[in-house]
């Protein structure tokens, strides 16, 4: 028959067993954790070096489109002034072949062309209410700042990633320090002389044990594979 001694030590044994099991497994989860946060962390990285690529790009080909524009537009008007060509009118530009302003005109982006058309339309060199430039229109769109951009998203998204899955990791460190610290208050249990001090030792274990398992089950959960 169990006398009391022996009930401590059973409850001990299967307590120190069950946070055994369960430091395992969370020390597990804590270090499946850090792996998707160096990933992640890596991820973030990777995008903001992408972005800052296709900022480069799009910083450069606005220069382009600048200056040949610019160069474009003096040439209109220089041409217009010798009566070389017609006035640009808002039904738009014809280039003249042999013309200064077709040379620059031909050599245009696709990308800009959709604004300098719409700012053509708005009679620019007639109309004071038009705009300045073609640059500030929302036809004028270049795909590698747009893409500058979502790639500034994309780093934001996988640096919080990042920062959750460290959390993640260092709340089942936590549990880990509180199931050993149920593995301490269980093994002592059985080196107490008095019987009272041995009930409080296990009772203790069995509280941070409880406390422990509660906010491993709550946790979120990497899949072993």
């Amino acid at each position: 028959m169990f006398g009391a001694s022996d009930r401590i030590e059973l409850i001990a044994t299967i307590v120190m067993a069950l946070a055994a099991i369960a430091t395992a497994w969370c020390a597990f989860q804590a270090t499946k954790w850090s792996g998707i946060m160096s990933i992640e962390f890596s991820s973030a990285n990777a995008a903001r070096v992408e972005s800052t690529r296709a900022d480069s790009l799009a910083n450069t080909q606005r220069a382009v489109d600048v200056d040949v524009f610019t160069a474009w537009l003096d040439a209109v008007a220089t041409e217009i002034r010798d009566g070389t060509i017609p006035p640009v009118r808002e039904n738009g530009y014809t280039p003249e072949d042999g013309t200064l302003s077709a040379f620059y005109f031909d050599r245009m982006r696709d990308e800009f062309r959709p604004a300098l058309e719409a700012w053509l339309s708005s009679d620019p060199l007639n109309d004071d209410e038009a705009p300045p430039t073609p640059f500030g229109m929302e036809e004028y769109q270049l795909a590698a700042a747009d893409l500058a951009d979502d790639l500034v998203v994309e780093a934001e998204e996988h640096r919080q990633q990042a920062l959750d899955s460290n959390q993640n990791g260092d709340n089942y460190v936590l549990t880990v320090v509180g199931f050993a610290l149920v593995i301490f208050f269980a093994g002592i249990s059985s080196k107490l002389k008095e019987q009272k001090n041995r009930w409080i030792a296990i009772g203790t274990a069995l509280t941070l044990f409880t406390a422990a398992l509660i906010i491993a089950l709550i946790l979120p959960i990497v899949p072993p594979f």
